[in-house]
């Protein structure tokens, strides 16, 4: 019953960011300069024509009653009508969606594999070639921006090697070379975090209770030792997940993939209020779910955690 009743108060918690995050965004774009209406029909439209549309659309109210209005409409699932698509924004985003989560699945799975692994090797064999050189290539991916990783990547492999295709197609092989942009800069986080939490993890009195037994040192390490300290992992790398989902804008307009980021890109170069909003919210429900369900993740590996909650 405790459990329950903390798993409501967060849920309730996450109401209050999620007002505060439409408000915010809903504001700004009011204060854009341009008249949706006309963007929404066209050049040459006829004054008279615009005016009325306006009051259909109830753009004439106050702010205050379009805001309601919009958060009413939003919670039966009605995000408005694209400007420039002329289609509801809920639709047009159902159908980025499966490509942004194609390619945040893909770039999870390429971080973490390469991620851990290389953690767990420098952590084996701390200050040695392994660990100096995992650490050197992790650092080289902290350090550089996805774009230019994403740049790289397209010039050898796809104008240079001619092993991928340029630009997305869909298919499986045309995702690699997204999913490793995307995952690259994550991967060296992952790597850094898992080696400084597993040496730390190293100095605690179980795990020299362990070496007394006389238990190989990977033995202990991946044993004992793994479990302990994948904790403060394991939320970098939910928080990581939730990010990629709610959309990688830059490795989406670099390799043309028609997802969540490349949506709001599109949006804001359009001036599309309804479609930068519904992608700004569902974005922001995205990555206030990931958090909870760190929360969640940590009550299940940390029976000290489960027991306070």
């Amino acid at each position: 019953m405790k459990a329950a009743g903390n798993l409501i108060k967060k849920i309730l918690s996450i109401i209050p960011v999620l007002i505060g995050v439409v408000l915010l965004i809903f504001i700004m774009l009011r204060i854009v300069p341009g008249d949706p209406v006309a963007i929404l029909m066209g050049e040459h439209v006829n004054p008279d024509t615009i005016e009325r549309v306006t009051r259909a659309m109830g753009l004439d109210k106050p702010l205050w009653q379009q805001f309601l209005r919009y958060i009413v409409s939003a919670l039966h699932g009605d995000l408005g009508l694209s400007y420039t698509l002329k289609r509801p924004v809920t639709s047009v985003i159902m159908e980025a969606f499966p490509y942004t989560v194609r390619l945040a699945l893909m770039g999870a799975a390429f971080a973490w594999l390469v991620g851990l692994s290389a953690g767990i090797i420098a952590a084996i064999r701390p200050n040695r070639l392994p660990d100096r050189l995992f650490m050197g290539f992790s650092l080289l991916g902290v350090s550089m921006p996805v774009f230019m990783v994403a740049l790289l990547l397209q010039y050898f492999f796809s104008f240079r090697l001619r092993l991928f295709p340029l630009t997305s197609d869909g298919s499986f092989i045309s995702m690699v070379l997204p999913a490793i942009a995307l995952g690259w800069n994550s991967a060296g986080t992952i790597a850094r975090m898992t080696r400084s939490s597993l040496l730390e993890t190293m100095q605690a009195d179980y795990i020299d209770t362990a070496r007394a037994k006389g238990l190989y040192n990977r033995t202990v390490i991946l044993g004992h030792a793994l479990k302990n300290a994948m904790l403060p992992v394991i939320t970098m790398m939910a928080i990581q997940l939730s990010g990629m989902l709610s959309g990688a804008v830059i490795t989406e307009s670099l390799f043309s993939i028609p997802g969540i980021g490349r949506l709001a890109t599109e949006a804001i170069q359009k001036r599309d209020m309804p479609l930068l909003q519904g992608t700004v919210l569902f974005t922001t429900v995205i990555v206030v779910l990931g958090n909870l369900v760190t929360d969640l993740l940590y009550g299940v590996l940390d029976p000290r955690i489960r027991k306070k909650q």
